[in-house]
């Protein structure tokens, strides 16, 4: 079969012609591309009207189009999306302050790092335990329900104003340290440890040593150009690595958050830049990647009563690990009993790196589709579940917000949906 075909006699839209030997229906490949931007372009629509994160949208819109559409990601698509899952990384890592990092480097450390543990304990233990499922599938269940969403985090500070209090910055920060952890398991757990691997480690290592240096001079000297050279170079340092991570078994993902974050000083002096390449993210690949994680959600795996169970009980799981670590661990750094509920709630959020997970653990075989539409069921509703309780229940006293939750949801889509 060439490229860009599908074998069979039936025709619609997206076909337009038959070979008489083959019988090979060529996809018009435009259409294709209409389809999907259009879903997309529905998607920011609908975001805006029911003020919710248009992430959250994206992915519903990709559970209606996979299953009554029956929609299927091809190549390209495919490729759109995982382009949209590694910038998306990216930009997460750019988008925390180092100085604010560096000043709360104590408490995000240990909110961060207990917050990412306990989850991940506990998802796997009840995954692999109580549903039995075999160890690679509990532990992406454990990984994918370790995270925490800093897209919808940073929206709420944004539109409470509580990014500029003391309480705000500690929870970004230890937003940051637990995916970093998240990511960091999922490399340890699934990487292939053989020359390559070690090749892949060393690389990464020099070239994070000496990027921010060698992105300043370049920066300086190419300056601000039509044809976007700044951009085109981030792009090839995260293609080079990605490429590397691909050679030694792992996710192209893991090294762009980690190159976000050396990099996060130049994005944060320099916004117009920033700006561009989250307008290049937000409006032609990462709408792809959530319409993708959408698609593979089989809903039929959700309508049994078992299935309800599941997923109840591991949304259950993840926020009450989440308490049972972070809560202890936000009072005795003093932040009072209606911060540290607060602080505990918004850290149970998950989003990005929740989806990335588990469909990484789908593409490469680990889960079925079953596990996986339960797993982003239960992501989905921790973005929103633990968010509006917080806010409507336990949102620090002193502070009042310029806008309501709902429009902080369609903030974080359109914002930075990135989860980190």
């Amino acid at each position: 079969m060439t490229p860009g075909t599908t074998s069979g006699r039936g025709r619609s839209f997206l076909f337009y012609t038959c070979f008489p030997v083959t019988c090979e229906v060529q996809v018009n490949i435009w259409l294709v591309a209409s389809l999907w931007v259009g879903l997309a372009l529905a998607a920011s629509m609908l975001s805006i009207r029911l003020g919710m994160a248009v992430a959250l949208v994206e992915i519903g819109v990709g559970v209606l189009a996979g299953n009554l559409l029956h929609i299927t990601p091809n190549d390209w698509i495919n490729f759109l999306a995982g382009f949209g899952s590694i910038l998306l990384t990216f930009l997460a890592g750019a988008e925390i302050d180092p100085d604010v990092l560096r000043a709360n480097l104590k408490e995000s450390l240990v909110i961060g790092t207990v917050g990412c543990l306990s989850p991940a304990i506990g998802a796997f233990s009840v995954a692999y335990w109580i549903l039995h499922w075999n160890f690679q599938s509990a532990a992406i269940c454990g990984i994918a329900l370790s995270t925490t969403s800093v897209a919808v985090v940073y929206a709420v500070m944004i539109e409470t104003g509580l990014n500029e209090k003391e309480i705000g910055k500690v929870i970004l920060s230890a937003c940051f340290v637990n995916d970093l952890g998240t990511v960091v398991i999922l490399g340890l757990l699934f990487a292939n440890y053989n020359r390559w691997l070690a090749a892949f480690v060393v690389l990464t290592g020099v070239v994070l040593w000496s990027l921010p240096a060698v992105t300043g001079w370049y920066f300086r000297k190419v300056g601000n150009r039509v044809s976007e050279p700044e951009i085109k170079f981030v792009l090839f340092i995260l293609f080079i690595l990605g490429g590397m991570a691909g050679i030694a078994g792992s996710e192209a993902v893991l090294p762009a958050y980690l190159i976000g974050l050396v990099l996060a000083r130049q994005f944060l002096h320099n916004r117009v830049l920033m700006h561009r390449m989250r307008a290049i993210a937000f409006s032609i690949l990462t709408p792809f990647y959530f319409l993708k994680a959408g698609s593979l959600v089989a809903v039929k795996s959700l309508v049994s009563p078992l299935a309800i169970i599941i997923v109840v009980g591991l949304l259950a799981v993840k926020m009450v690990t989440k308490f049972i670590a972070v809560m202890p661990s936000t009072l005795a750094f003093r932040f009072g009993r209606r911060k540290s509920l607060y602080t505990t709630l918004l850290m149970s959020t998950g989003l990005t790196f929740g989806t990335i997970s588990a469909l990484y653990g789908f593409s490469h075989g680990y889960i079925d589709r079953q596990q996986y539409t339960w797993l982003v069921t239960v992501v989905i509703l921790s973005a929103i579940v633990p968010t509006l309780i917080a806010e409507r229940f336990f949102r620090p006293g002193d502070e009042s917000p310029t806008e309501p939750v709902a429009v902080a949801l369609v903030a974080a889509g359109n914002r930075a949906e990135s989860e980190a």
